[in-house]
């Protein structure tokens, strides 16, 4: 490819592909240079570093993940709502896998603050969570909740590690099922209301 055009978003997105097809521990700047015909050298006037570039494809990554889950969710909630987030963040993490793993990192907060896709993820997951009458600190305990659960689902099935011959899909639904009754009946501190 010719070394022309060249910008922090093509050298990102050719980043996430590259994720999705060798993992996103294997993407380095030298692979993304031979990809565009050029000297590593090159890159370091677009992308800071490899740290930089993979908060990058973080948000990126997440950025898309984001828009997906909103469209699933949009007009819906309760047990519908939370069905089709999980849905569409599983379906994201299988279709996506190296996208997907930058999304699980830590990222320097003082980076990516004024972050759309971070504000908008906590509207989209918050706004989702308010139908279950939960406030802080319960708010942050099921976030926390759901993601361990649905990301654990998603490492487990990407790999094979579900063994057993019932269908994954319907575990699949029925732990989902079960999220919604814990959601519902929420274990509150002493002293909380339902109101």
């Amino acid at each position: 490819m010719p070394r022309a055009g060249l910008t922090p978003d093509r050298i990102t997105a050719a980043a996430a592909d590259l994720a999705d097809k060798v993992g996103f521990d294997n993407v380095s700047l030298s692979a993304l240079a031979r990809h565009f015909g050029v000297k590593d050298a090159s890159l370091y006037s677009h992308v800071k570093n490899l740290q930089h570039l993979r908060t990058r494809l973080a948000l990126l990554a997440g950025g898309e993940m984001i828009d997906r889950i909103a469209v699933a969710v949009a007009g819906r909630s309760g047990k519908e709502a939370l069905a089709a987030f999980a849905g569409a963040y599983r379906e994201y993490a299988l279709q996506h896998p190296g996208r997907y793993a930058a999304t699980q990192i830590r990222v320097d907060q003082s980076l990516v603050a004024d972050s759309p896709a971070l504000r908008r993820t906590a509207e989209i997951t918050y706004g989702m969570l308010n139908a279950y009458g939960l406030e802080e600190p319960d708010l942050t305990d099921a976030v926390r909740l759901l993601r361990s659960t649905f990301h654990g689902y998603c490492a487990l099935e990407s790999t094979g590690g579900f063994g057993h011959p019932r269908a994954v899909q319907a575990s699949w639904d029925k732990a989902i099922d079960a999220l919604h009754v814990l959601l519902e009946h929420w274990p509150r501190e002493e002293g909380e209301s339902d109101d």
